[in-house]
């Protein structure tokens, strides 16, 4: 990755298995469907495929828990299971974020490099979520059965994502350019999700008998 045409070509293949993921969740649109990645195991496009895929199901779980007449005893299961989503999503970010730093392992750093705000892999997070709200902001759009209104403002909201989705990208690409070149350098942060951890939640600690 030497050239920053290189690196918008990942960028690019992130946006383009981000919106294949999303049109294939909505083949069956089930969040209990089972999909084999299409891509070879251990690649990182098999990590983005399988990083937007959680995406796509916890999307439609949040839904879903909104639904005012839900039962409450599966509302608690669904959040439960919501928090176990959150968790799955931040290993996929931290996995995405190994193989970057193992692509730029040897690169020499420039005695003046700087350290950008977010890792890779967090910024291209964000990336699947736009595909995600751009899939769905279009499907607004599309709509038969709202008002012309309704349609003209998700068509505005829509123009925005697509373009806000252009220029993360563009952002995308000049960091991982950077940090190519040594310009930049890459310093990440596990995630320390406290309450997941029965050993730091005092509501779990606590209860142990």
């Amino acid at each position: 990755m030497k050239s920053f045409f290189t690196a918008m070509s990942l960028v690019d293949n992130c946006n383009n298995i981000f919106d294949h993921t999303v049109e294939l969740y909505h083949v069956t649109d089930d969040v209990d469907a089972q999909v084999a990645t299409p891509y070879p195991s251990g690649t990182i496009e098999a990590s983005l495929f399988r990083k937007n895929w959680i995406d796509a199901v916890q999307w439609h779980l949040e839904d879903i828990i909104r639904d005012p007449q839900i039962d409450p005893v599966a509302a608690l299961a669904l959040k439960r299971r919501i928090d176990r989503s959150n968790q799955d999503r931040t290993d996929l970010v931290e996995e995405i974020d190994t193989y970057f730093r193992e692509k730029f392992k040897d690169v020499s750093v420039l005695p003046d490099a700087t350290l950008n705000t977010e890792s890779p892999a967090w910024a291209i997070d964000r990336l699947s979520i736009l595909a995600l709200k751009i899939y769905h902001m279009r499907e607004q759009v599309n709509r038969t059965d709202a008002s012309e209104e309704h349609r003209i403002k998700c068509q505005a909201k829509l123009d925005v994502l697509l373009e806000q989705r252009e220029d993360l990208s563009t952002a995308i690409g000049q960091l991982l350019d950077d940090i190519a070149a040594g310009r930049k350098y890459m310093k990440v942060y596990r995630q320390m999700k406290m309450y997941n951890d029965p050993s730091t939640n005092p509501v779990l600690y606590g209860n142990k008998s």
